[in-house]
């Protein structure tokens, strides 16, 4: 009996989580250090560089970061949301096609469509060529607009950015809103009455989670910003190291700009305050309702421009002017540049999905506040802007060389594995939810049941879990892969020295005033990035949907 006794209590020792949790809080912490670093940097004694920008340059660059904020986030919640409820509640010609296309914008990255219609609205650009032949002498005042303008930059982010909002909305209407919604037109409410007091009301989160990754993103940007001559946060961090060599100020910018990000995400939740959404009753879709006449022609148009816009210009212009460069541009430096940029991203990926995998699992086995807190501090560098990151961890990797080679020495500064381990700080979310999430549909009876069989947890993962993971687990690798292709900030400020990728390349082409030149390397990641986003898409809403 005895001998019995202690074995169990062997095996129940053997199968505690504490292996999981010590590597989990290990990963989360050093997730975190580059995010931390910059408040701590921005609390020390300031330089003489940094009153001269505060004075001087703040103000513009804070001005207009939050006209952009505005701007976006109000065009990409407005066709978000609408465009959501058509494809969700009315039926109309051309639904099916609209379901899927509306996400297909979020595949061109905001610097190239800018690029893009730079080029086309430009005094060279086709549409004024084309104006000058039709109304030759009448179009001076239209010549001479000026579209380099930040206007322009906040419609061009909104019509990139607007599936964000569009993808949570139209999913939540679907499901969990059909019930309120039948109900409301039960009780005799018109449609219009429907969307404003029930449809809006109910689909909030979805709006204000959709409205808060806009904003994210148009806080990151720093392509199109810079190319339209708009000085914001982004391109103050980039003058201050890339011009003036003060990291100081781009630290105490960084640590600003955090700041902003957070007073937004808090404004949301105030506003949110003790409200709760929930849809009572199964998960079901409501009977879409028929457009007729003029209503169908609209809500045609509605979907089917910023498709256009968002999507279909940019690449059919792309395309064009690939196929006069292409033969000059495409050589053995284009494919080492793809290579590195595949080769990166690859290799963010399969890290970002090791760590997500040891940070849910452990999370899976131990429910303390602990080990659930360090998940989440993990997740931090999401909503944290690229250039923001890159800041940290060049901060710290000047700290680190210093230390190790004596000062003038650089191990880690300008390095692929600085740049690496920036993505995964980046974008570890992006690979964490879904893992998470997969685990939850598992369920933790198989968790259960082999720690009481005194099986390692590790044993558990690789042998039972894993195989039921592969789909989530490809999924979530992808997903990083496609934001690592995408990514310009982070890049330009660590990439090493003479190294490329497509992204910075048609960055730079394009600034160098050869946009027709960029327009291959363009092309190629809003490729990669189309593939992925409709295979994922097609794949996650293959379910039959009632009432279609």
């Amino acid at each position: 009996m005895e001998v019995a006794l202690r074995r169990n209590w062997r095996l129940a020792v053997r199968s505690l989580p504490w292996g999981w949790s010590t590597a989990a809080l290990v990963l989360a912490g050093l997730l975190a250090v580059p995010v931390v670093t910059i408040p701590i940097g921005a609390l020390s004694s300031a330089g003489d560089a940094w009153s001269h920008v505060a004075e001087t340059l703040l103000p513009r660059y804070l001005g207009n970061t939050l006209i952009l904020v505005a701007a976006s986030g109000t065009i990409a919640l407005t066709v978000g949301a609408g465009t959501a409820w058509l494809v969700a509640m009315c039926e109309f010609p051309g639904r099916r096609f609209f379901r899927w296309a509306l996400v297909l914008p979020l595949a061109v990255p905001a610097y190239m469509a800018a690029y893009v219609y730079a080029g086309i609205f430009g005094v060279t650009g086709p549409l004024q060529r084309i104006f000058r032949m039709v109304v030759p002498g009448s179009g001076d005042a239209f010549l001479y607009w000026n579209v380099m303008r930040i206007e322009v930059v906040a419609v061009i982010f909104g019509l990139v950015l607007f599936p964000y909002v569009y993808l949570p909305t139209r999913a939540l209407l679907e499901s969990r809103a059909g019930p309120t919604l039948e109900a409301a037109r039960v009780l005799g409410r018109g449609h219009r009455s429907v969307f404003w007091s029930v449809g809006l009301p109910l689909a909030r989160p979805a709006l204000a989670g959709g409205v808060a990754l806009v904003l994210m993103e148009v806080i990151n940007d720093y392509g199109a910003v810079k190319y339209f001559g708009v000085p914001t946060f982004t391109t103050g961090i980039f003058r201050s190291w890339f011009s003036l060599g003060d990291l100081d100020s781009a630290v105490r910018l960084s640590g600003i700009l955090m700041l902003v990000v957070l007073v937004l995400l808090l404004v949301e939740r105030w506003q949110r305050g003790q409200a709760r959404y929930v849809a009572p009753g199964e998960a079901s879709p409501a009977a879409p309702y028929r457009l007729k006449g003029g209503w169908a022609v609209l809500g045609v148009a509605f979907c089917a421009v910023p498709v256009a816009l968002g999507f279909f210009v940019p690449v059919l212009q792309l395309g064009a002017w690939a196929l006069r460069t292409a033969p000059e541009v495409v050589d053995a430096r284009f494919v080492r540049m793809a290579a590195n940029s595949l080769g990166l991203a690859g290799l963010a990926g399969l890290i970002a999905v090791g760590i997500a995998l040891v940070l849910a699992y452990a999370n899976r086995l131990d429910h303390t506040n602990l080990t659930r807190g360090a998940s989440r501090v993990a997740l931090l560098g999401y909503s944290v802007p690229g250039a923001v990151i890159a800041v940290g961890i060049l901060t710290i990797s000047i700290a680190l060389d210093r230390f190790l080679g004596g000062g003038a020495r650089l191990i880690l500064t300008g390095t692929s594995a600085a740049l690496l381990g920036a993505y995964v700080v980046r974008f570890i979310a992006v690979a964490y939810l879904p893992v998470e999430a997969g685990l939850e549909r598992i369920g933790p009876n198989l968790t259960e049941a082999s720690r009481m069989l005194g099986v390692r947890p590790l044993r558990t993962l690789l042998r039972v879990e894993l195989p039921l993971l592969r789909g989530t687990i490809v999924a979530a690798g992808t997903l990083v892969v496609i934001d690592v292709l995408k990514e310009l900030p982070l890049t330009l400020i660590l990439r090493p020295f003479n190294f490329d990728t497509l992204a910075t390349r048609a960055f730079q082409l394009a600034t160098d005033e050869q946009v027709a030149e960029s327009a291959p390397a363009a092309l190629l990641v809003i490729a990669c990035a189309t593939t992925v986003i409709a295979f994922l898409h097609r794949t996650l809403d293959g379910r039959p949907e009632r009432g279609r």
